[in-house]
């Protein structure tokens, strides 16, 4: 393996790792709520590169962030009411969706994609038999998984356009600043600001923090320098390792487990989004 794809690799693992943080996050917040925080402490951080960036740089930054914003604020409301396995399988469809995204920019289909689209239908449809799920809350995690597909394909077309600091700071500054007018604007009429405060105990603050610096700042940057080298459907291939870090990081961590027949259904959402993206060499 090269540096760039170690990279993405790892950028993964940190991600998995997200799962059982969010949950316990959004035991006392709301999506909105937690993920304007941790852009807020991602924010800060890059803000030394966002200020020197260029003005083509702020363009494209407003973009990727917009479309990272709303991917997570979906992914972290579903974790209101779903578990973080279950939001981890759902979400690894954005793999699936980057190929037949493609379509849409005039990419041709396979059979192969379209039969991939059919396993992980048959084991999400495994996963809900077992329990667990939440229509509201899985159509959510649905949607943000399809606007992460969106933000992988943008991505890796206007990753080589700019430095990699300049890029990942940009958007998330972008992101924190959409994102704190949403919380404001959702707080309207609630009391919401006001009892912030007192659901940040020290464990959620951790995580906030873990959130906001190590999973966002840190790897926004790397993913941004590493997709300068990386295709759009081969990183997306990586990034399918994501539920099962997620799955092992919540059963070490929440002490989650899984069925038989919600364990096979995930293994079954894994193998269609490799075997979407996985092409025998020739000869």
């Amino acid at each position: 393996m090269n540096i760039p794809v170690l990279s993405l690799l790892f950028v993964t693992v940190v991600w998995g790792a997200t799962f059982p943080v969010l949950k316990i996050a959004t035991a006392q917040l709301s999506g909105i709520e937690t993920s304007a925080l941790r852009f807020l402490l991602a924010a800060l951080c890059m803000l030394p590169w966002a200020v020197r960036a260029p003005r083509k740089a702020w363009q494209d930054g407003a973009l990727l962030g917009a479309l990272v914003l709303f991917s997570y604020v979906a992914q972290a409301y579903g974790l209101q009411f779903i578990s973080s396995n279950r939001s981890a399988f759902l979400t690894s469809l954005n793999v699936l969706m980057v190929p037949l995204l493609g379509v849409v920019f005039g990419n041709s289909l396979s059979w192969r994609v379209v039969l991939a689209a059919a396993l992980a239908c048959l084991g999400i449809g495994l996963m809900s038999w077992d329990g667990g799920a939440n229509l509201l809350a899985d159509a959510a995690t649905v949607a943000g998984a399809l606007g992460y597909a969106l933000y992988v394909i943008v991505l890796s077309a206007r990753a080589a356009r700019h430095e990699a600091r300049s890029l990942a700071a940009t958007q998330i500054v972008w992101m924190a600043v959409l994102g704190g007018l949403w919380m404001l604007a959702d707080a309207l009429g609630t009391d919401h600001l006001q009892t912030l405060g007192n659901r940040l105990n020290a464990e959620i603050l951790w995580g906030l923090a873990y959130l906001g610096v190590v999973a966002t700042a840190a790897m926004l940057f790397l993913q941004a320098r590493a997709q300068r080298h990386v295709s759009a459907d081969k990183a997306a291939l990586i990034y399918a390792m994501e539920p099962v870090f997620a799955a092992l990081f919540a059963w070490v961590w929440l002490h989650e487990g899984l069925s038989l027949r919600a364990a096979t259904g995930a293994a079954v959402v894994v193998f269609a989004v490799v075997f979407s993206e996985w092409k025998p060499k020739a000869g």
